[in-house]
């Protein structure tokens, strides 16, 4: 039967103070198993702590020297919970046994000397239920992203057929406010002066152009919120210079500035190329600026990135970054900051229709954006495209996950009755 593991994927950390233990281990498993050792309870937390994320089980004699095996197995469970710990014993120590079950430390209790077959089996098992268990919570944080991302989606519809519904008939208005307004400063000079212009002598050209800029801000959140909802199609037929596309960008972003010093650096380096919708992508970059420029403080700073890596499927992707060094996010705040009625603490007077757009754009392109932040470090944005999104796309279809969480679940049931 073919295996479906591979036990290589993680690594098994080996503890014992005895060195032929330690040399037995490895001589006996090192073909099957990625494995590291150590000579006592402090090192192995040491190699512990270094490769973590590496590490799927623990095994440990109970005495040696210093710390027993029970409490670096007790250690390893609050660095990871989700690591297998195996204690082992050459005495029968029935009193660490039941101390170790008890505090939750162990997998399983093994007896020393040990023999190569019975471990083999029980390792190959633990590395299996490692293996699901990982695969298993990546695909619920995979899912719940999926839902949030397609609850968001719901609300952009609705918000799309509303802006489709309401834009035809508010721009008419808008026509002809416009009309009265470019008028009005005509009209006003044939009236007589009332008491606010007596007191402030620019106040009608003052209203005027406030009232011009809310019409533009509300032609422009019309505007954005159709691109965000827009179900046509994207045309990736545009293969562009990100250093020199994103130098193109800029000067349209810095005339929204206004009086605000506000740096934004161009770091991406030149060379790297992205098939990308140029309006959209251009759209893109104006709008996460135009976000970043609103809520930093005077004087802030933006870098733009980017860097081509290989992605999870081993296809090679582009990684864009914004960072800024503002004030940052709280963490209850950065799963809602792609919502559109989202409201940010520093700039209480901007809703995310800004990054609402943003997120589609990419999602459009075939990639995924997310936020990193942390209050008083700034706040990044990271969008992970494909080079060519009409050949692939990052974004996985929510309907391969149904079928791929029943399998899953099925080999976990299977796992834990020891029947796999």
């Amino acid at each position: 039967m073919q295996n479906l593991y591979d036990y290589k994927k993680y690594a098994i950390l080996y503890v014992d103070d005895e060195e032929l233990s330690l040399k037995y281990f490895t001589r006996a498993f090192q073909n099957k198993f990625r494995v590291y050792t150590a000579a006592n309870a402090q090192d192995g937390f040491v190699l512990l702590e270094q490769h973590k994320d590496e590490i799927g089980i623990v095994i440990s004699d109970q005495r040696m020297p210093g710390e027993r095996g029970v409490q670096l197995l007790e250690k390893s469970r609050q660095l990871r919970p989700k690591i297998l710990r195996i204690l082992a014993s050459a005495h029968t120590d029935f009193d660490a046994a039941v101390e170790a079950v008890n505090s939750g430390a162990i997998y399983k209790y093994i007896h020393k000397p040990w023999e190569v077959d019975p471990l083999d089996e029980i390792l190959r098992r633990a590395m299996e239920f490692y293996i699901v268990q990982r695969e298993r919570d990546q695909l619920l944080k995979e899912k719940m992203s999926v839902l949030h991302n397609l609850m968001i989606t719901d609300r952009v519809v609705s918000l799309g057929l509303l802006a489709a519904g309401l834009g035809h008939h508010i721009r008419n208005s808008l026509v002809a406010i416009r009309t009265f307004l470019d008028l009005a400063p005509e009209k006003l000079r044939e009236e007589k002066v009332d008491i606010d212009e007596l007191r402030n002598p620019n106040f009608w050209r003052d209203f005027y152009e406030h009232v011009q800029k809310q019409l533009g801000r509300i032609t422009e959140l019309l505007t954005d919120l159709g691109l965000a909802s827009s179900e046509k199609p994207t045309r990736f037929s545009d293969s562009v210079d990100l250093q020199q596309f994103i130098s193109e960008v800029l000067p349209k972003v810095k005339t929204t500035i206004g009086d605000k010093t506000i740096r934004i650096e161009n770091n991406v380096p030149a060379g790297l190329k992205l098939n990308v919708d140029h309006y959209k992508f251009s759209r893109f970059f104006e709008l996460i600026l135009k976000d970043e420029v609103l809520n930093l403080p005077e004087g802030g700073k933006v870098e733009i990135g980017a860097r081509q890596e290989t992605g999870e499927d081993g296809q090679p992707v582009m990684k864009l970054t914004v960072r800024d060094n503002g004030p940052g996010l709280a963490q209850e705040s950065i799963r809602s900051v792609f919502d559109p009625f989202f409201i940010r603490a520093d700039n209480p007077q901007e809703f995310g229709i800004n990054l609402m757009a943003c997120f589609f754009i990419i999602y459009h392109h075939g990639g995924k954006i997310e936020v990193q932040s942390q209050p008083g470090e700034g706040t990044t944005f990271v969008a992970t495209l494909p080079l060519n999104p009409a050949e692939r796309s990052l974004v996985q279809n929510d309907r391969d996950f149904l079928p791929q969480m029943l399998a899953n679940e099925a080999l976990w049931e299977k796992l834990l009755a020891g029947t796999a």
